[in-house]
């Protein structure tokens, strides 16, 4: 496996990411997964920084805790689980699995077979910010902030359901609320689904050492993911151009007539639904005719399987950037926006414009930088440009 020209790597990885998704003891530490690649361990960590947007050893400690979840869903975890996923130790495997995930592999056991379970959140983990994303839209229907509370429509393989999530307390308390009982399937996504609103699904103690002017009075500050990758590119879409509320009202309207209703909620719209909208009925409500043709071109590429969007996240950043272009009318900023929101690390969103604002200001620059200045301006923040832009929209509020 050392042709690596011709794809930019891309066979290479995907082979590496099979042989840890099957047998991840035989590619765990760095050395093993290098010698699986043939390659040097300095050319995996390029390979996999251009395409997991992780450091090898990072890669490596979320396959191997996927690898381990997938047999704890399934219920056939044995006492050498440990091994079988590639870490030295129990006590390794119980250390890794909990930052990961939140709650000890026993916890993450007993979780599966309720409808409520506790998620450990970090020392200086910061709140007020995710729970002003989740609220950014007052009168959302699949989404909603009270108080502390965030209350999320998601789908399930059992049916629609509301993952509550409540902040009140040093820990995050979910309760998951569904018309029907949810299988351990479906109480598992759910589960991945509270990691990423909260922005559970990375490390931001690395980047802080680093970068620390960036981060000065905003440590612990994480990025919110949307846990349906369908959800994020119809919002990047629906918001090309336009200012978050405008945006937020056209999101309500799609919602409203093609969501799926579980409580006194609605579940964001499936690519079918969306696919299968009146165009008519979206221009008469303030959708721009280009817009319209981008949002159910996208849903039809998704809904017809050419487009395996829910998928990506797992995947080569590389890989997913170039499919999601591909959809007529998804450019840099739409397709890496939706890569920072679906769970890539190192997605700046080039092009957007309060990015370019907060480096002008930042870099006391004369003049805003262009797409080509950004990019090189939010280089120096690589493995970590998702956090960075994060910090960066931050700076803007004060």
């Amino acid at each position: 496996m050392t042709e690596t020209t011709n794809d930019d790597g891309l066979a290479v990885f995907n082979h590496l990411r099979a042989v840890l998704a099957s047998s991840p003891a035989s590619a765990s530490p760095v050395s093993a997964l290098a010698a699986a690649a043939n390659m040097s361990a300095e050319d995996v960590g390029i390979l996999v920084a251009r395409h997991a947007q992780l450091t090898p050893a990072a890669w490596i400690d979320r396959e191997r805790v996927a690898f381990a979840t997938r047999f704890l869903v399934e219920g056939k975890a044995g006492e050498g689980m440990a091994g079988d996923a590639g870490f030295s130790s129990h006590a390794a495997y119980e250390r890794t699995f909990a930052r990961h995930m939140a709650m000890s592999p026993d916890d993450y056991v007993s979780a599966l077979k309720s409808d409520r379970f506790h998620l450990r959140l970090p020392p200086g983990y910061r709140k007020a910010e995710v729970l002003a994303y989740q609220g950014r839209d007052p009168e959302g229907l699949a989404e909603r902030v009270d108080g502390m509370c965030i209350h999320k429509a998601l789908m399930t393989g059992d049916g629609p359901a509301i993952l509550h999530v409540d902040l009140t307390r040093a820990n995050a308390a979910v309760t998951l609320e569904s018309p029907r009982r949810l299988g351990r399937r479906s109480v598992a996504k759910l589960h991945m689904d509270a990691l990423k609103i909260l922005g559970l699904t990375g490390n931001a103690k690395e980047f802080e050492r680093i970068h620390p002017t960036l981060v000065a009075g905003r440590a612990g500050l994480r990025v919110p993911l949307i846990p349906s990758a369908f959800d994020a590119l119809c919002w990047a879409i629906v918001g090309q151009q336009i200012n978050l509320a405008f945006a937020g009202s056209l999101r309500r309207y799609l919602i409203e007539v093609a969501g799926t209703p579980v409580g006194s909620m609605r579940v964001h719209p499936t690519p079918r639904a969306i696919a299968d909208l009146d165009p008519s009925s979206l221009t008469a409500n303030r959708f721009s005719r280009a817009k319209v043709k981008y949002l159910l071109a996208a849903a039809e590429a998704v809904a017809s399987g050419q487009l395996a969007i829910e998928e990506l996240w797992q995947g080569s950043a590389v890989e997913a950037e170039a499919k999601l272009t591909a959809q007529h009318g998804v450019g840099t900023w739409t397709a890496r926006y939706v890569l920072m929101r679906i769970g890539f690390g190192d997605s700046a969103p080039v092009g957007d414009s309060g990015l370019a604002t907060a480096l002008q200001r930042l870099h006391n620059l004369a003049h805003r930088p262009d797409i080509v200045e950004t990019a090189r301006l939010m280089a120096p923040y690589t493995p970590w440009r998702s956090l960075a832009s994060m910090h960066l929209w931050a700076s803007l509020r004060g």
